[in-house]
């Protein structure tokens, strides 16, 4: 069994990534700016963003965060997007999910230049994702490609499960693994809240990205001998610990992994290569 180190994987991706921007300013280009809007205080939400900010700073990109009170109003956030779109200095922007309830998502999202939306949520570039053409791929479904890429994992012919349905994790995950490319090639299945038997599936599989957001779902007797797994879960649950909490996946680790052949851990595998995307696709919204 072999641990998929997202950690170390995206720690060698930012230096290589650092190196590009440093040619970039030796040649007189311009440095790489990522812009983030923060609505609110919710605590995950604010330490992804921190991640995101320390990531910029590692690599040699500017970075600018603006935060809004939880009460912001969408006509307000949508202000703040316009002239973000307009500022020629700032290549790439993202607004951290979840947003208020009294915000709508979908409207936030369409609002950003699709040319800047480096979280590859805007219906132009899930379109262009869903034809196989260039494009801003969502974060964590590219950060999955580029970690079994890296770690040199056959997918060709392969059957994959994806359990959740996001259009942000789930449905992007399984157009990108069957298209015709490598990592790809797969024979996808998408189960979800009304699949019936999801053990059923989960046994034949010979990838399974558990992507749901139920603490410890994937257990031992769901996974075949050899499978790989990508667990992109991550809850905090209460734990005796300094904190008070820990996080866990969606995957129970301690029974599914004596089973894999590969299998990434919670924390440390998925969401680093998430925060590695949005840089690459940064690097290449600023013309680089």
């Amino acid at each position: 069994m072999v641990i998929l180190d997202g950690k170390a994987t995206a720690d060698t991706i930012k230096g290589e990534i650092a190196l590009q921007v440093e040619e970039v300013i030796r040649k007189g280009g311009k440095r790489p700016h990522l812009a983030a809007i923060l609505v609110g205080d919710d605590g995950a939400s604010q330490t992804y963003v921190g991640h995101k900010e320390r990531a910029c700073k590692q690599v040699g990109f500017d970075s600018t965060l603006i935060r809004l009170p939880d009460e912001t109003s969408q006509e307000r956030l949508l202000a703040e997007i316009s002239k973000i779109n307009g500022n020629s200095e700032i290549d790439g922007l993202i607004v951290q999910l979840p947003l208020p309830k009294h915000i709508d998502e979908q409207k936030v999202i369409e609002a950003i230049d699709p040319k800047k939306d480096v979280d590859g949520f805007h219906p132009v570039n899930v379109g262009k994702m869903l034809l196989g053409l260039p494009t801003f791929v969502s974060a964590t479904p590219a950060g999955i490609i580029e970690l079994l890429s890296r770690y040199n994992i056959k997918t060709s012919g392969k059957n994959c499960v994806i359990i959740g349905r996001s259009n942000i994790v789930g449905r992007p995950m399984a157009n990108l693994l069957s298209q015709k490319s490598n990592p790809g090639d797969c024979t996808v299945t998408i189960c979800h809240s009304r699949t019936r038997d999801i053990k059923e599936h989960t046994l034949n599989a010979d990838i399974i990205i558990a992507a749901l957001g139920i603490p410890e779902f994937l257990t031992g007797d769901m996974v075949k001998e050899g499978a790989v797994v990508i667990d992109v879960g991550i809850t905090r649950v209460e734990a005796d610990t300094k904190s008070g909490f820990k996080l866990v996946g969606d995957v129970k680790f301690d029974e599914v992994a004596p089973k894999c052949s590969y299998i990434t851990p919670v924390p440390g595998g998925v969401g680093p290569m998430t925060i590695i995307s949005l840089l690459k696709n940064t690097l290449i919204a600023s013309g680089n």
